[in-house]
């Protein structure tokens, strides 16, 4: 999708409905500077307001994704075309956060595990000792919710079951066994618990 295209259709359709940034922002809920930035081509309304923000300008999402108005003839394919270009970029914002979580986790895991063994193996008082591995153990664990957290929100478990896919619960994720990005856990659709693995988008 072409932001900068839908930026300027935002602004001219804004305009064209009366209303100043500050104005389009207050309906919405949010600050100026936000619509701003979609103005500008940088950034993108969240899908959570879309369908708010297309009733204020007087437009559909298929319109507004386009960056323009829409003929009636090309209106379904149009539609198709937008839907594959929000699949790709939900995709590659999952992709993006699962790396995230790899560069948040083992920097952390590897300062936490060198800090282990200098309390192992280096010469030290025993209240010092004592306060490296406390440290190490904490650094470790907080940074491992953290990652948690990141892989729980990017994408989706699919069923080895029934092949639903699913978002579970943070703490669903945190407890479950697991082998790197695959866990076993309950289906929320056929109840049967499975080793689940991390799928990118909802659908195939």
């Amino acid at each position: 999708m072409d932001q900068i295209k839908i930026g300027k259709f935002i602004a001219s359709r804004r305009k064209e409905q009366g209303m100043t940034q500050a104005v389009l922002a207050e309906k919405l809920g949010i600050s100026d500077r936000a619509v701003s930035k979609w103005e500008t081509g940088k950034s993108m309304p969240d899908s959570g307001i879309m369908l708010e923000l297309c009733e204020l300008l007087k437009i559909n999402v298929n319109e507004l994704l386009s960056g323009e108005m829409i003929m009636a003839d090309f209106y379904d394919k149009r539609a198709e075309e937008n839907l594959l270009a929000m699949k790709r970029e939900i995709e590659e914002k999952n992709r993006q956060m699962l790396r995230m979580e790899y560069w948040v986790a083992l920097p952390a895991i590897l300062v936490g595990i060198v800090l282990v063994f200098v309390a192992a193996f280096v010469p030290m008082p025993a209240w010092l000792r004592g306060a490296l591995i406390v440290f190490a153990a904490a650094t470790i664990d907080t940074v491992a919710f953290i990652a948690v957290g990141i892989e729980q929100k990017a994408g989706y478990y699919a069923c080895q079951s029934c092949g639903h896919r699913y978002v579970p619960t943070y703490w669903q994720t945190n407890l479950a066994p697991h082998t790197g990005r695959t866990r076993y856990m309950k289906c929320p659709a056929c109840g049967k618990r499975t080793r689940q693995k991390k799928v990118l988008t909802k659908e195939d």
